[in-house]
């Protein structure tokens, strides 16, 4: 079963350095080979493009989950990747490209590349925005090596009942999670492990 359906976890899902997956060399060749396979030239988008689709991405969030819409102006920055591809059988990856926004502004660019397991044909899709809470958290996103969810800041995936029993006044975490789909939001660890890297699209 993908572990991103709905009941697989507790409504709380928390994720520190110590939890953290590292990405394996083994896991970057399964997403370096599963991804050589598919058009690249599909996958990749302008700048222009990927700021359109975040921003519309995140007003979407905003409309669908008010505790992502509060949290919102208490951010330092928003990371939203509005299309994230998983593909493969039993042993998959997943890519996707987003924008950092700041004061509702594309002001950099990521790609997020990661590993999932478990029973699943075909492609999947969907998208996910990390809300940088502090400076510090933020900084973590242009490390040499790649910011790798899970590792170092913690970060907090909210899912549906979460996002409606939390209030702006109790979160004190580094990062805030909101991972989404067509339905609405998406519980499980669909995200950890996965290594944001900077882009420079044109």
């Amino acid at each position: 079963m993908d572990r991103e359906s709905k009941g697989d976890l507790n409504p709380a899902v928390f994720i520190n350095a110590g939890g953290g997956m590292k990405l394996t060399r083994w896991k970057s060749a399964v997403v370096g080979a599963m991804f050589a396979l598919v058009n690249q030239s599909a996958l990749a988008a302008g700048a222009e493009e990927i700021s359109r689709d975040a921003s519309a991405s995140l007003q979407k969030l905003y409309a669908a989950v008010p505790a992502a819409k509060a949290l919102g102006p208490k951010a330092h920055a928003i990371l939203v990747f509005p299309k994230v591809t998983k593909a493969g059988l039993g042993i998959g990856g997943q890519f996707g490209e987003g924008a950092l926004l700041k004061g509702g502004k594309s002001v950099a660019f990521y790609n997020t590349t990661g590993v999932s397991t478990g029973l699943q044909a075909g492609a999947q899709q969907f998208g996910y925005a990390l809300f940088f809470m502090n400076e510090k958290a933020l900084a973590q996103l242009d490390k040499t090596e790649g910011f790798e969810v899970g590792v170092g800041p913690s970060v907090v995936v909210m899912d549906e009942g979460k996002a409606k029993s939390t209030t702006t006044t109790s979160m004190k975490d580094d990062i805030y999670a909101f991972i989404f789909g067509q339905k609405g939001l998406m519980a499980g660890l669909g995200v950890q492990g996965n290594k944001i890297t900077k882009i420079n699209p044109k």
